[in-house]
């Protein structure tokens, strides 16, 4: 089994080790994974290292914020040269705006309407992160499904036990409310999608276009424009992916000569639903898949 999409706790919104990762990976039956943080290489080192313990092939990955066409989206780049200075430039730049993104939504947070909720609440749910004081769409979730003030609040129903939200409801209350277009959204200056591709090949790397159907949920034949650029792969097996969704980008992928990879997405607790390993693949040949 193959998982070439998963976040270890240096994404804002991850949770494990390189090394627990790897170990949940054995557990798993994962012979070939990928650890792709978010716009930063931090685990590869350990992860090539833990992975080797456990005899399972590991490829250096990230995955990079881009914009194309004033909508934001995930480049996935894999085998690339992590020791390169410029995913340190990559890392930097979100760095750098990332706190005053995080007063932004708080400030937004607010305007919901959730007036208990203090800058301390933030820092105290983040304070044993790797980032600490940076915080997530997911963190503010967390945060508010805990107040017993807000048992009853109509807005966070849907996140809570048996609503309709609650299968991921930290991750779903971020694409509910901060993700872009959304009512919380704060907005960062990401390098373009074309800039991403170059400089992953650049460092010798694969580009893949990351979980499709999440960016361009109803509109999928958008696709096409994208695929305008010089990608290697599209990520056709997602958890974020239905089964018709899957079996559209597998096609497209197959009708444009690209490879395919699939991938988790596995974050720890701000997806509970979602452990390494796609559970639904559909037959594909050995040869199309990127690695």
């Amino acid at each position: 089994m193959i998982d070439l999409h998963m976040h270890s706790l240096y994404s804002d919104d991850g949770e494990f080790t390189p090394q627990e990762l790897a170990e949940k990976c054995l557990e798993n039956g994962i012979h070939t994974m990928s650890i792709t943080d978010h716009n930063t290489v931090r685990a590869t080192k350990n992860g090539l290292c833990e992975a080797a313990k456990r005899h399972i092939r590991y490829i250096p990955g990230i995955e990079i914020d881009c914009t194309f066409q004033g909508t934001n989206f995930h480049v996935l780049g894999y085998d690339i040269d992590y020791c390169s200075k410029d995913f340190t430039a990559i890392e930097e730049n979100i760095d750098e705006q990332t706190i005053r993104a995080s007063l932004e939504m708080f400030s937004k947070t607010l305007e919901l309407g959730f007036w208990a909720l203090t800058e301390n609440d933030m820092n105290e749910i983040s304070k044993n992160c790797y980032w600490p004081g940076r915080w997530t769409g997911e963190m503010f979730a967390e945060v508010l499904l805990a107040k017993p003030e807000y048992l009853d609040h109509p807005l966070l129903q849907p996140y809570r036990p048996g609503g309709s939200r609650s299968d991921n409801p930290y991750v779903n209350f971020y694409w509910d409310y901060y993700s872009q277009g959304k009512p919380c959204f704060a907005k960062m200056q990401y390098p373009s999608m074309e800039e991403v591709v170059d400089i992953i090949h650049q460092n010798h790397g694969k580009a893949v276009l990351a979980h499709p159907g999440a960016n361009l949920r109803g509109r999928e034949v958008q696709i096409s424009d994208l695929l305008r650029l010089p990608f290697d792969g599209i990520e056709a097996f997602s958890s974020y992916h239905t089964m018709s969704q899957t079996a559209f980008f597998l096609q497209t992928a197959r009708e444009n000569g690209l490879r395919i990879t699939c991938g988790s997405d596995f974050h720890g607790k701000t997806k509970p639903a979602i452990q390494p390993g796609p559970e639904v693949l559909l037959p594909v040949l050995p040869e199309e898949f990127l690695f």
